[in-house]
């Protein structure tokens, strides 16, 4: 029996942190870049979705198996998310949300939730966040292992603290750490 080459292969894992504005996808559309302005390597698929407005940590993949372990939600993989959100969610809102949170499509599993100080190396996003000197500002560390619809800004506006700037910061044992912006590594 002969050997599949492609078999024989190793498997392609990159990191990329997405920038504001830049699609889960290759193409762009509309006022919103692609993947392709940031990484030329053939082959290699997206390993779940990070909606334009979010910003960090996107997985990408050649290995199909490996997609599918990343991105379903049978496999409960965690992703972990720094939201900066309106307000100073108190014991409250932060037990809502390790409860799980009622939203339009059913109750959230259960998160792990807290408030956190502002990432160390956090850098500037374009364009930046909306200020208001009558409202503040605080951080959550957010961390789910399923990945509805925007589901971390319905949970978070759910508890009364609407997200004004979400980062993926890591999604099971793959994290950010020393990507700037715009970057990969793999």
């Amino acid at each position: 029996m002969a050997l599949d080459p492609a078999a024989l292969r190793a498997t392609r894992l990159l990191c990329f942190n997405k920038p504001y504005g830049v699609l889960s996808q290759f193409t762009p559309e509309g006022r919103w870049r692609g993947l392709k302005d940031f990484i030329d390597v053939p082959g290699v698929y997206v390993a779940g979705r990070l909606d334009a407005d979010s910003e960090g940590l996107l997985l990408l993949t050649d290995d199909g198996p490996l997609q599918a372990r990343i991105s379903h939600p049978r496999h409960k993989m965690e992703k972990t998310y720094w939201v900066q959100v309106e307000g100073m969610p108190g014991d409250a809102a932060l037990l809502s949300l390790r409860q799980g949170v009622q939203l339009s499509d059913g109750l959230t599993r259960p998160a792990r939730a807290r408030v956190m100080p502002e990432p160390e190396s956090l850098w500037d996003r374009d364009p930046p966040v909306r200020f208001r000197r009558s409202i503040p500002t605080s951080w959550i560390e957010l961390v789910i292992t399923e990945g509805r619809n925007r589901q971390v800004r319905r949970m978070t506006a759910a508890v009364g603290h609407p997200t004004l700037r979400l980062i993926r910061a890591a999604i099971g044992p793959y994290s950010l750490d020393g990507l700037a912006p715009g970057t990969w590594r793999g």
